[in-house]
């Protein structure tokens, strides 16, 4: 089996400013080649024992497997959540040149 060597990350925040706060950051840090903001999303979820709803902006980074510890450690470090949604999902395939921007993007 091939070694994940590329990954998609995704989390939500509560407004579009937070939402390219962290989207901005993390490409300026060279954690992320790109991030891409959608929203708003309406997300329903459980919370301290009670269903809630609410409006949220999905950041969708991408970035490599060997930068994806600091991407996390510098999300829970400025995300405003108490439990941030922080999910990594591997690129199983993807066009060569995409994929050797987004590592060299992400090189720091």
């Amino acid at each position: 089996m091939t070694p994940v060597e590329h990954l998609a990350v995704l989390t939500t925040t509560d407004s579009r400013a937070k939402a390219d706060a962290l989207a901005r950051g993390a490409v300026e840090a060279r954690l992320a080649a790109c991030a891409q903001i959608t929203g708003p999303v309406t997300s329903v979820y459980r919370w301290q024992g009670a269903v809630e709803t609410a409006e949220e902006w999905q950041v969708l980074f991408k970035t490599t497997a060997a930068r994806y510890e600091d991407l996390e450690r510098q999300l829970l470090a400025v995300h405003d959540y108490d439990t941030p949604e922080i999910i990594a999902t591997p690129v199983v395939r993807g066009g060569a040149g995409y994929l050797a921007w987004l590592a060299q993007e992400t090189t720091p």
